[in-house]
């Protein structure tokens, strides 16, 4: 196994990347930076700077180790029904075979958002986005193509009540 940290300009140990681990260390300051960043996405790194006691360079540094390390990302978060795609559905499926395998293949059709490993009744759960039912129909049935996929459960959102991605860094 092996680390690689990353260091700010005084020589302060920032971001841990452990090799084979499936998690990167934190310091407070890091989790601050996130903090701001999920409240919003576009804030100025000066700004965050003066809350977190860095300045902008400082901050600018730490969010691109950050998005190099793979611990977050910075995107636009769309509003599906503005966009044209008022159908959206969890799919659960039940598999046969490698399982990974089969929610790698999943994972390469376009529509399918989120792949997700499970425990319980179903072995993976897939989030799609769609323009109407007959979008849903065509999906399903591609999913259902997929080597390994046993069978699908569609389960239809009729309205979204809460959506976050400010969970926290724990």
């Amino acid at each position: 196994m092996t680390n690689r940290q990353h260091e700010n300009g005084n020589g302060g140990r920032r971001v841990t990347v452990r090799g084979g681990a499936n998690h990167v260390l934190l310091d407070d300051v890091a989790k601050q930076i996130i903090e701001q960043l999920q409240e919003d996405g576009r804030r100025p790194y000066a700004t965050i700077g003066k809350a977190v006691g860095l300045s902008e360079a400082a901050v600018r540094q730490r969010v691109q180790r950050l998005l190099d390390a793979g611990v977050m990302q910075i995107v636009a978060v769309t509003d599906p029904l503005q966009l044209g795609f008022p159908r959206q559905a969890m799919i659960g499926l039940r598999t046969d075979g490698d399982l990974e395998a089969v929610a790698d293949r999943l994972a390469e059709l376009e529509e399918v958002d989120d792949v997700v490993i499970t425990a319980g009744s179903f072995d993976l759960l897939t989030e799609v986005v769609c323009r109407n039912d007959d979008h849903l129909l065509e999906i399903l049935q591609r999913l259902r193509a997929v080597d390994g996929v046993l069978s699908t459960e569609a389960f239809v959102y009729l309205k979204l009540r809460k959506q976050t991605y400010t969970w926290g860094t724990a």
